[in-house]
């Protein structure tokens, strides 16, 4: 595979972004300007464009959201655009090169350094200082969407987190008497004995297609309890200890997984799991819902990702979700009220129960409703209460979302299929993570 270092790709991607047309004017909040126009405060009044960043899904909730907002400030109008998730990377990258920026997007952490390096976001911090919010956004997720950015700055609200959950059915688990795998050793011991090859039954189900680098670096760095994605300049990805537990880990496929897992996405994994046939999945709490619909509540739990023997959670950080104002706005005062009353104790709660995520506003994470949801309560109370440490993800690294996903995910398919080594696989992954993270500090000293 042919590895472009990070300012050739970047430079690709800016000449493929200029031959784009730009998304139409009409549909945003600015006058069509690129990111180079700072926008103006503006009267905090009239109109004012938002793009949600998983349209289709979410929208229902936001316009109950943009509704109360307009009855409480009938002085601003707010145009919903839904934008599909897999669409709204390219999208803001359109929008930036050729013009059209909305006034308030979704903007959560894994995408947040490559917009925020082309000067196309606001810096909040300031405006959280002297506004509602401030100490009322849980510390763990400003932190995390604060480095994500890359250059100490707010430039997202944080909303939302969907942490890492590991989802077993627990009619199987009783029939075999086998206890909660609450950690890695009764993991493993789990999808030993709940696999039967020969009745197509099988003790977990790995992410291999689409999305398993980030899956695979929790897996590895629960178990190696190793505590910070970086040792100095380079990086822990390819220490012996996760070395290690990426062996054990990707040792499962076709032993205790289904052979189909080489190909699949977080869609295939879920139906899969549903299906009745598997005895454990790591997901997020975004497929919560779906369980439920399918098996009812009494025959799985959602628990947080294992611990090591002694109680140890290490886990690395799952993209924070938020809400990021536009430079470009022509109405940057409107634009900031509408974020104030979306990240507000309301708000907040109510776009948090129907996602069943984890709430960014402290007030919110309190509400009865988290108790309703077992994977999210428990979820919250392990984010809330400090007692995991979170491995930070180089999210402010502009190379991060190619070099975790598009990059390697076939590598890790090799790691599977026993054609590569871990020790290999981690090797090479840890050369692209330092050369990115040497050209990202010679940029940024």
């Amino acid at each position: 595979m042919t590895i472009f270092p990070g300012g050739r790709r970047r430079a690709a991607l800016a000449l493929a972004l200029s031959g784009v047309l730009a998304l139409t004017a009409t549909a945003c909040g600015d006058d069509g300007s690129g990111a180079g126009d700072k926008g103006t405060e503006g009267s905090g009044k009239g109109k004012i464009t938002f793009w949600d960043n998983n349209g289709g899904v979410r929208t229902d909730v936001w316009k109950e959201i943009i509704a109360d907002f307009e009855k409480a400030n009938p002085e601003i109008d707010v145009e919903y655009v839904g934008i599909a998730s897999k669409e709204v990377q390219s999208k803001y990258d359109t929008a930036i090169q050729g013009g059209g920026l909305p006034d308030v997007g979704g903007v959560g952490a894994a995408m947040l350094a490559g917009i925020a390096a082309q000067n196309a976001l606001e810096p909040l911090d300031a405006r959280i200082e002297a506004s509602s919010l401030k100490g009322k956004l849980n510390t763990a997720m400003v932190t995390s969407v604060t480095a994500a950015g890359g250059q100490d700055k707010l430039f997202t609200v944080p909303t939302s987190a969907s942490n890492g959950v590991l989802y077993y059915r627990t009619d199987l688990f009783k029939a075999a008497g086998l206890p909660a795998p609450t950690t890695w050793s009764k993991f493993y011991a789990a999808a030993e004995k709940l696999t039967d090859t020969d009745t197509n039954r099988f003790g977990y189900t790995i992410r291999g297609g689409a999305g398993s680098i980030a899956q695979a670096l929790d897996a590895m760095y629960g178990q190696s309890g190793i505590t910070s994605f970086w040792n100095g300049e380079k990086t822990t990805v390819n220490d012996p200890k996760n070395v290690a537990a990426l062996e054990k880990y990707a040792g499962l496929f076709k032993r205790t997984t289904p052979a189909a897992d080489v190909n699949n996405d977080f869609t295939k994994m879920v139906a899969q799991w549903d299906s009745g046939q598997i005895g454990m999945l790591n997901h997020n709490l975004g497929s919560y819902q779906d369980h439920v619909k399918a098996l009812g509540t009494d025959k799985f739990r959602g628990i947080p990702n294992p611990t090591l023997d002694d109680g140890t959670r290490v886990q690395v950080s799952n993209p924070v979700d938020g809400l990021g104002m536009f430079s470009t706005s022509k109405n940057k005062a409107a634009a900031w009220k509408f974020i104030e009353f979306a990240a507000s104790h309301a708000s907040n709660s109510k776009w948090n129960k129907s996602a069943g995520a984890i709430p960014a506003n402290t007030d919110a994470a309190k509400d009865p409703w988290l108790q309703e949801s077992e994977p999210t309560k428990l979820g919250a109370e392990v984010l809330f209460s400090g007692e995991a440490t979170i491995v930070e993800l180089p999210y402010y690294l502009p190379d991060w979302n190619s070099i975790s996903k598009a990059e390697n995910e076939s590598g890790f398919q090799k790691v599977l299929l026993g054609t590569t080594t871990a020790k290999a696989f981690l090797d090479h992954l840890a050369e692209q993570l330092n050369a990115a993270q040497a050209e990202w500090q010679q940029q940024n000293p």
